[in-house]
């Protein structure tokens, strides 16, 4: 199929399928005329791939875990891909960590700025 099939099929727009490409994440053929040709199972690559954007990894870290997914039976891969996935999973941990501090800070922020309203609602108003 070309692009714009692929695109039609996955939602996915054709500028971001020739990043795909371009970061080695997805192949095609070309035509003659240059056009790119898809399988049938670019549908599913693309898919995959747009969970593991979606789930915050880089195209670095995409095109590390992939392999394993296209030769599973290689025990190298397999090892590679593992120590990827466990460094992301460290890194999405550190980021809920800070997600967390962030969101305690702001806490401690909304109770001071809700004492402070309440406190300027009981104030009795000013003579002028």
């Amino acid at each position: 199929m070309r692009i714009g099939e692929l695109s039609r099929r996955t939602g996915v727009s054709p500028r971001s399928l020739r990043y795909y490409e371009e970061q080695g994440l997805l192949t095609s053929s070309r035509s003659d005329a240059g056009q790119r040709h898809y399988s049938d199972a670019a549908v599913q690559r693309v898919s995959l791939i747009r969970q593991l954007f979606d789930a915050g990894m880089s195209s670095r870290v995409i095109a590390t875990v992939l392999p394993c997914v296209d030769v599973p039976g290689d025990l190298g891969v397999a090892e590679e891909t593992f120590t990827a996935m466990m460094r992301e999973r460290d890194r999405i941990d550190a980021d809920i960590a800070h997600l967390i501090e962030t969101r305690d800070a702001l806490d401690v922020l909304i109770r001071a700025n809700s004492r402070h309203r309440a406190e300027l609602s009981t104030a009795p108003e000013p003579v002028a």
